[in-house]
């Protein structure tokens, strides 16, 4: 069940989204509430699972992982317990970072941050094509990132209040 937001919601969302370390004091400033209201907004958004959890976003090239590829993974079954299976091993690949089921040709698409080409050629064929109920991978390495911008387009929402 999907939780209604209000305006005062979707400022606090928004701000939080932009700067995931603003003090209570500060975005209670910008969205123009006292403190405390605004600290039981966040919660709330928290217990609700709006927000899922806080992190910072680090520098792949500046912490030496100079590779990130993307693989296009077809299995031999989708029965769901054999995605499930699938799922469960790929739990335990740190190199894969995001994946995500898919409809089309492949059926989940891996985002893989390796240290060098050879840490990322090593997980592919050793780990990934030699996994049970794994028919085909295809690989594309990053040439540069073009747009990181995690989060949801929030400005597009027009349900709010």
């Amino acid at each position: 069940m999907r939780v209604r937001l209000d305006a005062t919601d979707w400022r606090i969302l928004k701000e939080l989204q932009a700067n995931g370390r603003i003090s209570n004091v500060e975005l209670a400033e910008k969205i123009g509430l006292s403190p405390p209201p605004c600290l039981r907004r966040v919660r709330a958004l928290e217990q609700a699972g709006i927000i899922s959890g806080y992190f910072a976003a680090l520098d792949e090239k500046q912490m030496g992982f100079d590779v990130i590829g993307f693989a296009l993974v077809g299995l031999h079954s989708q029965a769901e317990s054999d995605l499930r299976a699938f799922e469960n091993r790929l739990l335990a690949w740190t190199i894969v970072r995001e994946s995500y089921m898919l409809s089309g040709e492949a059926d989940y698409i891996l985002k893989c941050v390796a240290p060098d080409l050879n840490g990322f050629q090593d997980f592919i064929l050793k780990q990934l094509t030699a996994a049970p109920n794994v028919a085909h991978v295809k690989t594309t390495l990053t040439i540069r990132r073009a747009k990181f911008e995690p989060g949801v387009p929030i400005e597009l929402n027009r349900r709010r209040s």
